[in-house]
């Protein structure tokens, strides 16, 4: 067993929180047993995956989607039963947002990019005052790069195809990124990959012949968690395992 402030801080550190600003209270949030030996990872903080993480004996939880936003919220109706369900289990919580979306190596843009071997990767989609995704040069044919995507992220895809069959430029924003859409036009990039899409989308990529590929926010995001959770089972040694609470939206 390990400290939980020592891998909060490891994780706080790595993922240079002090240094993101985000609407989410990133690193712990809900303080449990001071010692731990099992760590579950998962994409949100809902019930479900609590009941699961305590089921599988995990002493911390480390998810992408928390419970705390940067507001005071009252301890009412289900965020109540989230947290009382917590103390109750004295199972710890932390959650990374933003800086797990735009890490370079764990983040879920940077394993995506890996995932369609794309090159020359650099920083992509402007939130807020931050670039939280990457873009990348592939050379590949679209329906390739759907199937690989379709296959790691274990999802079907919804396709905008109103851009190029062979791919030279893409972009990865993931989760509700779909309004960085025109942001990718502006690049003339031809493949915008995200994980959920707004009505506007379509006649976006009509007009800016364009791909745009929408994983679910869910789907897009599990990609960094596990990465992240390979990462710690490395460094400290511990059990862990990815709760999978399964989302389509």
């Amino acid at each position: 067993m390990v400290n939980c402030e020592d891998v909060i801080h490891f994780l706080d550190t790595y993922l240079d929180i002090a240094h993101i600003p985000d609407a989410s209270h990133n690193g712990l949030q809900v303080a449990g047993t001071p010692r731990v030996g099992s760590i579950a990872f998962g994409v949100s903080a809902s019930l479900e995956f609590f009941r699961k993480a305590v089921a599988a004996g995990a002493d911390l939880a480390v998810v992408h989607h928390g419970l705390l936003w940067g507001k005071e919220q009252p301890l009412t109706g289900l965020f109540r039963e989230r947290v009382a369900f917590l103390l109750k289990h004295d199972l710890n919580l932390a959650a990374y947002h933003l800086p797990l979306d735009k890490h370079p190596v764990v983040g879920h843009n940077a394993v995506l990019m890996r995932a369609i071997k794309a090159e020359r990767v650099q920083p992509f989609g402007e939130y807020h005052g931050q670039q939280i995704g990457f873009s990348g040069i592939v050379n590949a044919r679209l329906e390739d790069i759907i199937t690989r995507l379709e296959t790691y992220c274990q999802t079907q895809a919804k396709l905008l195809a109103y851009g190029p069959k062979e791919l030279g430029t893409v972009a990865v924003v993931s989760g509700g990124a779909g309004d960085l859409l025109p942001q990718a036009i502006g690049k003339k990039i031809d493949l915008y990959i995200t994980g959920v899409l707004d009505e506007p989308a379509q006649e976006w990529c009509r007009e800016g012949h364009i791909n745009c590929l929408a994983l679910g926010h869910y789907n897009s995001e599990k990609a960094g968690v596990l990465a992240l959770m390979e990462l710690v089972a490395k460094r400290f040694g511990v059990q862990t395992q990815f709760i999978d609470v399964p989302n389509p939206l």
